[in-house]
């Protein structure tokens, strides 16, 4: 299945159905009078969120969404069938906006959710309810209001507690295959990861965690370089990220160039990205010298924290696990203190 991520569809409901012209017609009673029912209902669009869905991917060549019209009114009353909504589902972290205004509709957090994006026309009323001690046999019935249309844009924005990023070669997907049951493609050339990856991460330490495995970022990307901004947006959720750089690329003489890069584009795409909590981690620390420049990177960044380990033979995974469930307690810790009003703690920015 290809991950589509975005996409643009119409939402049409259904037309209510016409009320009836009909009158009572019963040998021995005379004047019987009208007797028309109402029309139904047109049928709604609605949205749902559903944790069995993964991409956009149905709605790559299904773009028009078309729910059932409501019957028409019978005679003695009887009204007409409601039309069946249309109920479609969603990927959990789908964000709904009207594609022609921009207004957000929906942003589906949780499974389960729900949204009707188009509400169906209302059934036409019957001609017995036209009846009056002055007007006695009405000829005439209301016609189903139309149902309504709407043009939506659906962006995915993958949920995620932690999200891996870095430039191509980083060592991202060896690293979530080290940590979790994602398999994703791994090779040596740029650019393998061509999808984000989600793993879930079990530790001794405390409950399960989600992370997510972005494609290689590079120069410009906020502007489209490269796979560029189409999967920034799937970070935006992440609570905090691990910024993995290969330790065995870093040049003595500037030390700080990888780091400096991806720190770019993220404050170049999104403010918030840049200050979200990071864990800055040196990978390949098994390659010879890769120790000495882990040492001078340390200098540059000065008060940061810097972790050391090899993806590859697992050295450092166990202290950067731990360092990650800890970093999630004080976001949870955090969100809770904002709920009681407080301030935040300095250098957490929720999501």
């Amino acid at each position: 299945m290809k991950f589509v991520d975005e996409a643009i569809i119409t939402a049409q409901s259904g037309n209510g159905g016409r009320g009836c012209v009909s009158f009572r017609r019963e040998k021995f009673i005379p004047r019987g009078g009208p007797d028309g029912g109402n029309g139904g209902k047109g049928g709604d669009v609605i949205l749902v969120s559903s944790s069995r869905k993964r991409t956009l991917y149905d709605f790559r060549y299904h773009h028009h969404l078309k729910a059932k019209n409501g019957a028409g009114g019978q005679g003695n009353n009887k009204a007409g069938r409601k039309g069946n909504d249309l109920i479609v589902e969603v990927p959990v972290g789908t964000l709904v906006r009207d594609a022609d205004s921009g207004e957000v509709l929906k942003d589906f957090i949780l499974p389960d959710e729900t949204v009707v994006v188009a509400k169906g026309g209302r059934g036409g009323l019957g001609n017995s309810h036209f009846k009056t001690s002055t007007h006695r046999t009405p000829r005439f019935a209301q016609p189903g209001e139309p149902g309504i249309s709407i043009r939506l844009k659906l962006d995915l924005k993958l949920l995620a507690d932690v999200g891996i990023i870095g430039l191509p070669n980083a060592g991202k997907s060896t690293l979530i295959t080290k940590i979790s049951g994602a398999t994703p493609k791994i090779d040596s050339y740029p650019f393998t990861t061509l999808i984000p990856n989600l793993g879930v991460v079990y530790t001794k330490w405390d409950e399960p965690f989600v992370v997510a495995d972005i494609p290689g970022l590079i120069e410009g990307a906020h502007e489209g370089a490269g796979l560029g901004i189409r999967f920034l947006r799937h970070i935006e959720r992440t609570r905090i990220l691990v910024h993995l750089i290969d330790v065995s690329v870093i040049n003595p003489e500037n030390v700080l160039c990888e780091y400096d890069t991806i720190m770019n584009e993220l404050e170049k795409y999104s403010k918030s990205l840049s200050n979200k909590t990071q864990v800055i981690v040196l990978n390949k620390i098994d390659i010879p010298g890769a120790e000495k420049k882990a040492a001078l990177f340390r200098a540059a960044v000065k008060h940061k924290e810097v972790l050391a380990i090899s993806a590859l033979t697992k050295d450092g995974i166990d202290l950067l696990l731990s360092r990650i469930v800890a970093l999630l307690k004080t976001e949870d810790h955090t969100a809770s203190t904002l709920d009681d009003g407080t301030d935040p703690q300095p250098n957490i920015t929720l999501t």
